[in-house]
Formats: structure tokens, C-alpha cells, sequence
């Protein structure tokens, strides 16, 4: 098993269990417990876990996400200006698959500022925006499964609908990005949308807020090297070249 496997897998166990003793993990794994201490050191210097006597927890960063209403005022500044800045990176006549999340919401209100996009969305609160606003644009909501867990619209009917088409595109909010481990998220069916949207598309942007660089989900979307532009926050204390020497071509910093 990879080690990119196995920390995704202590992620799991420990979301599931609300933390876990080393040898149950390496246990549960088949590996040493030496080399489930080596995955804990890395998981801890990435802000994902705080190691306890014999185990570890996740932080509560980590933890399952909030409610959407409350997702939506968790840095709710920066996500404003992340998705101000994301716009500015788009032009009419141009076809966009966007993923539902908080950040997403909030770019659903900007984009009523501009016309003449094409957008696929599988999540309820954007489309819901850009019609109430009467916004110039195309608009399809993706059909699929509603879950009270996930604010969009998910499962095989939605990955159908995707595989349809093709997108110039991909607007994305992960739940976490890190330069080895990519964009990832909480969970599966989330991930499954994005990472489909982003294969399905000449160029995916992902918004991500500052506190989530460096983080890691359970489920991985997508390496760094499918992301074309990071869009982050100013002032955030990310490193340009780690990101690029990662794969991704672009960073744009957001003005507050």
C-alpha cells in the first residue's frame, strides 16, 4: 500500500473513530507500527492531526464540515474575495462547470456582474442565485442525488450528466489542497463530482481559502499538476514556487 493510501486511511479511521491508538492503525492496515508512526509524523506536520499518547486525533479542521449556513460565514471575507478575483479570470462565451460548496455560492453572486457564460452546476444554491438574480447567463443544475450531508447534488445520474460534456472550465472548491496530495475532500461522492468536472474540462481554477493550503482531506480529487490557477487570499503565507514546482501554473492572490 502507497503511502499516499495509508494516510488516507488513517484520515478515515480517525474521522470514524474519533481518534485511534497507533497499533490498532497499523493493525487495521497490515503495516508496521513504525510505519504508521512515520505516516502520523507526516499527517501532523501538515496540520491534519494531533498525536496523543500511543495515537492520534484529527484537528478540528479536519473534523466533518460544518452546516452550509455556517460554511458560508467561516472566512467569509476571504472566500468574497476569492471569488471577486475568480471571476475576473473568466470571459463570455465561455462554458463552466461549477461544483457546489460555500466558496461557490459566494461566486455565484459575482458572476450576476458579468453575461454571457454557459454553467453547469450541480449545486441548488448557485443555480437558485444566478436565477433569482436574473443573471445573463445559461444555466443547467445537474440532476443527481440530494444528501443532507452535501450541499450539491451528487451520485451516478449527476456523473452522467457531466460526461456529456465538455467545459472550457472548472470551477472548484476543495475542501483542502496540499502539494503533494492534491486537492481533496471530506467526502467521496464531493470528490467524485469535482474530480469528473475537472477531467471533463481544458482548465480547472481551484478557490481555495488560506487555511486550507497545506491540509488534506479523506478523499483526493485531483494531484496539483490538473490545476491549472490557484486562486488563494492575499497575504496568505503561501509559497509560490512550492505550488508551481507542484504543477500548478498559475496563482492569483485575492485582495480583501
Amino acid at each position: 500500500m502507497w503511502s499516499e493510501e495509508r494516510r488516507r486511511l488513517i484520515v478515515e479511521k480517525l474521522r470514524e473513530q474519533q481518534g485511534m491508538a497507533a497499533e490498532g492503525l497499523a493493525e487495521a492496515m497490515g503495516v508496521s507500527r513504525e510505519t504508521v508512526r512515520r505516516d502520523l509524523l507526516a499527517l501532523e506536520a501538515s496540520g491534519v492531526l494531533r498525536r496523543v499518547h500511543g495515537g492520534a486525533v484529527l484537528t478540528a479542521e479536519m473534523r466533518a464540515e460544518p452546516p452550509m449556513a455556517r460554511r458560508l460565514q467561516l472566512h467569509r471575507a476571504e472566500k468574497e474575495a476569492i471569488a471577486r478575483a475568480t471571476v475576473k479570470l473568466l470571459r463570455p462565451g465561455q462554458t463552466c462547470f461549477i461544483d457546489a460548496g460555500s466558496t461557490t455560492a459566494l461566486l455565484a453572486a459575482e458572476l450576476c456582474r458579468m453575461e454571457g457564460l454557459t454553467i453547469l452546476t450541480n449545486a441548488p444554491d448557485v443555480a437558485r442565485t444566478l436565477h433569482t438574480a436574473g443573471a445573463r447567463h445559461e444555466v443547467m443544475l445537474l440532476g443527481g442525488w440530494l444528501r443532507p450531508d452535501i450541499p450539491g447534488l451528487v451520485g451516478e445520474t449527476t456523473m452522467a450528466e457531466i460526461l456529456r460534456f465538455t467545459a472550457d472550465v472548472a470551477l472548484v472548491a476543495p475542501m483542502a489542497l496540499h502539494p503533494a496530495e492534491g486537492a481533496t475532500n471530506h467526502l467521496v461522492p464531493e470528490a467524485e463530482i469535482a474530480r469528473l468536472m475537472i477531467r471533463r474540462s481544458n482548465r480547472a481554477i481551484a478557490m481555495v481559502v488560506g487555511a486550507k493550503l497545506g491540509q488534506i482531506g479523506r478523499a483526493q480529487i485531483c494531484p496539483c499538476r490538473d490545476i491549472h490557477t490557484l486562486v488563494t487570499e492575499a497575504g496568505t503565507p503561501a509559497d509560490a514556487a512550492q505550488w508551481r514546482e507542484a504543477g500548478i501554473a498559475e496563482l492569483v492572490f485575492a485582495d480583501r
